[in-house]
Order: C-alpha cells, then structure tokens, then sequence
C-alpha cells in the first residue's frame, strides 16, 4: 500500500489494532433551568482536560523537544480559546442543547473550517482541534479515552487516526512503527513522530480496513509504503534497507554543520519554511541558513478577531532573535478565496484558487497589509527581516504594495521607531503571469522566490486538491520548468538572487535540477534539509548544468521523473 511518509525509518513487527471507542452525543434539547448546569459542567471538562494536558507535558518533557513540548501548549490554547468557548455557551442558551452537543457541534465548525483551507500546514491542524474537542467529550461524559502508553508487546500500531495526544504518550520501546488512514505529512502528529523518530505512513484511508491484528507488517518511512504478510525475501531486504538506513541517518546528522556546497564549489542557500513560532528550534536542529518563508496565516487563524501590531510584532521579533542574524523572509498573509477566516466577510467565490486572495485582499483591505507590515518593520530591528508579497502578477501591485510599506515607514520614522529602512522586498512567483513577465517584476524588488505548488497548479490548470485528478498534477511537467527557468534567468540577468520555497525545493529528485538550472536559494520543511544538502554536496554544479539542458530538452513528464530518479535513489 502506497501513503504518505510521515516519519523515515523502516519497522517490521506484528499489527496492533488500535481502535478508539466513538461517542453517541445525545443531542436532544435541555429545559430553560438547566441552562445554567450545562455551562458549569462544560467548564469542568475544559478544566479537568487542561490538567490532563499539563499532565502529558510533564510526562514527556524529556523524552521531546521544546517544539514538540509547545504543541501541547498550543492545545491548551485551544481549549481555553474564547472563541470556542461563546460558541459552545451560545448553542447551549439559544439553541438549548446540553453541553456535549453544543461542544461537538462547535468543534465540527472549526474543524471544517481548518479542513477546507489549501494550505496543507494550516489544514492538519484540523486534527489539534478534534484532538483537543475529543478530550474534553470524554471528560464530559465520564469516560476514559484508549491509549498507547503501556503496550505487553513489540507491534506496528494501525489505527484511523492518531492524535498528537496518542502519538507523545506511546510506548516508544514497543512502537515499532505507526500507520493510519488519515492524516498529513505537516500534522502535529508526524512532527512528533519524527522526532521520536518512529517509522510512520499515514494517508492510507483503508489500511484498518485491510490489515488484520497480529498479522506481520513492513512499515517503510521513506518512501510512504506497508506491505502485509510480506515473504521471507522482502523480510531479508528491508532489513537490509533499515541497517543501510542507520548508516545514513549518521552520515546526514555529520553534515548539518557543514554548507551546501557543490563539489567544484558552488554554495547554495538551505533555508527552511515554518508556519509558527516553535518551529524555528526545528530549523536549525535541521542546519537551516534561513528562513525561507514565515508563513503568517496562523497568527490569523483560529481567532475573533484580527492579531494586533503587537501580536505580530512580536511572532516576527521571536523569530528574528532566535536566527541570530540569519535571513527571515516573512510573507504578508496570504489568505482569502478558499482560506477564510470566520472573523471577515468573504464573498462566495465559484473559483476560489482564482479569487479574492492575498495580495488582492490586502490591496483592497490596506490597513491590514499596513498593520502588518509596520510589525514586520518595527521586528526588523531584532533581526534580518525580509518582507515577500504572494500571488503578484503584475508591476502595478508591487507598485501598490510599495507604497503602503513606505508609508508606514514614514509612519515609524514620524514616532522614532527604529526599524530596517533598507529592508528587503522580494515577490512570490506563483503563476503563468509572473513566470512570464519576470524580467519587468525583478526590477521592481530585492529577490523573488518561486511557489511552485500554486505555479504548478495554475500552468496545468489542475486543482491540486481534486482527487480525481490528482495525477495530473506534475511538478515536472516540462511547461513548469520551463517556466522555472525562465524565472532564474531574468533573475540573475538582472543581477537579483532568486529562491523558491514550494514542495520542489525539498524533493531529492529535484535538488541536481534546480542546481544546474542555476537555483540560489532551497527553503523547505526543516526535515529535508540534510538529505538535499548531502545531494548537493555529492555533485559538481557543472554536472548538475548538464543534468539541467537534459532535462530541458525533454518533452514528458514521465521521462524527465524515470530519469532524475535514476540519478538520485
């Protein structure tokens, strides 16, 4: 079975079914007296569900790092959130509902909410806010929820999901390994599990279905795959693969310290991409240079109301002190269309991917691009800030965005702010448009850096999301690299550095590609940096340029894979 390889490492070991008991929420309507009861036992639950929250961080503080750690400071946020708790309160006194009808009620809307969003690192936050309203069900109803903690046998735990609670209080000495039919490769659940460094494939959909308890199981972290009731032969390679695994595992925590450096040297930049605060720590354990891109759209969301200057300033100053000097490339938000936010009126798009998004938006609402941009400014004094507007296709935005950043720095000069006068300005190039006119945007900014998930997306006109036509969407599709070339050129003809920061920047078959197509600059999830690192060092850039016109000259996307994975694995 193919999924998504959530944590490397390859387990063998029998299946342990792990199946959580569903809850029957009893929906039928409270009298007007009871109003007042639902609300003080739904305050009990949250308060005996932070205390079990502050339980598990006690419990595993030495076993993860302060990331992880913060995960479940994040889910205590959760469960005093104010938003949460009006809804809840409101379902109760309007609708009469008791309270676990109003709490699932409240969570399914915010989970669907996170669920329909494109981003990918905002959408497996889903499973922290069903994670969190799931705790406190139980404590509602009195129950005891199933877990991994004290297991009599070695297994590879199967289950439909696992919940970051799940994953930080396994058994780690009987945990061989973990599958599941749901989940994401940016979940919280996949960031513990590869820091506790246990084998994980998620996203199957039917492997509870498929895999029987007891029966023997492969689980391969690298490459997303579990094979059931494997023969003696695959037993005697992938144990094989998991000794040839640990050798390299060594080998790529040796070159963490050491640059991305060509053989016959050529440097390139390995940056990382982080969604929140906590993930910086992530960045450098992993040998990140920079920040690549600061995805802003969390501080956002799961809110009431818009983060103030302060908020921001103070998200953006963290992560400039804690690089030490190292580039951080904030982008401005980029939400809207088909990533809403519950406290703004958006219209209801046919096409959301082509609608009232980023840059857009915040030309059209400018106090909020402002008020960003003012906290990034008054941050840049702690730190080598950037800034990088999404989604431009034209001189005019940049023009526009332009405008407002100078005004509010006039703003800060006017109140004796300090801040970056020179800070840099760079662009995302995420469609046709931009690819295309490149030449003319580059002049107008510092740098660019190529998104090639939505570039993708746009040049073939495939929905990224839509299942059906999932296997239409190919990042190396001759068109997209072409496009990507075209954008590295008129970059450096105009003597501009040039990065990109979409899933292609972290895949190993790409990294000889984009270095002999001229690449400056890496970002991508902080895990990836060590082995596109060891690729790029184990080359010379003069290698890789040929590796780059023969890729150009091909005309399939089938051809240009079968070869660059020849090449690399």
């Amino acid at each position: 079975m193919q999924g998504i390889a959530a944590s490397p490492g390859i387990a063998i070991g029998n299946v342990y079914l792990f199946n959580k008991e569903t809850l029957d929420i009893d929906s039928k309507p409270i009298e007007e007296g009871k109003i007042y009861d639902e609300i003080k036992r739904f305050e009990e639950a949250k308060d005996k569900t932070r205390k079990q929250l502050e339980a598990i961080q006690k419990s595993i503080s030495e076993t993860l790092s302060k990331e992880e750690f913060e995960i479940f400071t994040a889910h205590m946020m959760m469960v005093n959130d104010p938003t949460l708790s009006y809804s809840v309160e409101r379902y109760i006194t309007v609708n009469k509902l008791n309270a676990e009808a109003a709490l699932d009620k409240s969570i399914n809307e915010i989970w669907e909410m996170f669920q329909s969003m494109d981003d990918d690192y905002i959408k497996d936050r889903a499973i922290d806010i069903r994670d969190v309203g799931t705790k406190m069900l139980y404590n509602l109803a009195g129950r005891e929820m199933a877990s991994l903690a004290k297991l009599d046998d070695e297994v590879i735990v199967v289950s439909t999901d696992l919940t970051p609670s799940d994953t930080a209080q396994m058994d780690t000495e009987k945990v061989l390994g973990f599958v599941t039919d749901l989940g994401g490769k940016t979940s919280h659940t996949a960031i513990i599990a590869r820091s506790l460094e246990i084998p994980a494939v998620i996203g199957l959909r039917d492997a509870t279905t498929l895999l029987r308890g007891g029966e023997m199981a492969i689980v391969d972290g690298n490459k997303g795959i579990v094979i059931f009731n494997p023969t003696i032969d695959q037993i005697e390679h992938f144990n094989l693969l998991k000794k040839n695994y640990q050798v390299g595992k060594k080998e790529l925590q040796e070159l963490r310290t050491l640059p991305a450096m060509t053989l016959d040297g050529r440097k390139v930049e390995m940056a990382a991409n982080i969604g929140m605060t906590r993930d910086v720590k992530s960045a450098l354990k992993n040998g990140a240079e920079g920040i690549g891109l600061f995805r802003t759209e969390f501080l956002f969301m799961d809110r009431a109301t818009f983060p103030s200057e302060d908020d921001q300033f103070n998200a953006y100053r963290l992560v400039g002190e804690q690089m030490e000097g190292r580039p951080v490339i904030i982008r401005t938000l980029d939400i809207g269309g088909d990533k809403n936010i519950g406290y703004m009126d958006f219209p209801k798009e046919t096409n959301p991917y082509l609608g009232w998004r980023a840059i857009r938006m915040c030309l059209d609402r400018p106090e909020i691009l402002k008020n960003q941009l003012r906290a990034i400014l008054r941050a840049s004094h702690y730190g080598n800030l950037r800034v990088m507007y999404p989604m431009i296709i034209s001189i005019e935005e940049i023009r526009k965005a332009n405008q407002i950043l100078n005004e509010a720095k006039n703003e800060l000069s006017k109140n004796g702010t300090p801040f970056d006068n020179n800070i840099q300005v760079g662009i995302m190039v995420e469609t046709p448009a931009a690819a295309l006119n490149a030449e003319s945007l580059i002049e107008a900014v510092d740098f660019v850096s190529i998104g090639t998930n939505d570039l993708t997306q746009y040049t073939l006109a495939v929905d990224r999301g839509n299942e059906a036509i999932t296997h239409l969407y190919q990042p190396m599709h001759p068109a997209v690299l072409r496009l990507i070339k075209i954008v590295i050129d008129a970059s450096h003809k105009a003597g501009k550095w040039v990065g990109m920061c979409g899933e292609m920047a972290g895949d190993a078959r790409a990294a000889i590609l984009l270095l002999g197509m001229g690449l400056d600059e890496f970002s991508m999830s902080a895990g990836s940096i060590p082995n596109i690192k060891k690729i790029i060092r184990g080359i010379s850039y003069k290698k890789a340029k040929c590796v780059a016109d023969c890729v150009l000259s091909m005309t399939s996307s089938e051809e240009i894979v079968q070869y660059l994975d020849d090449l690399v694995l």
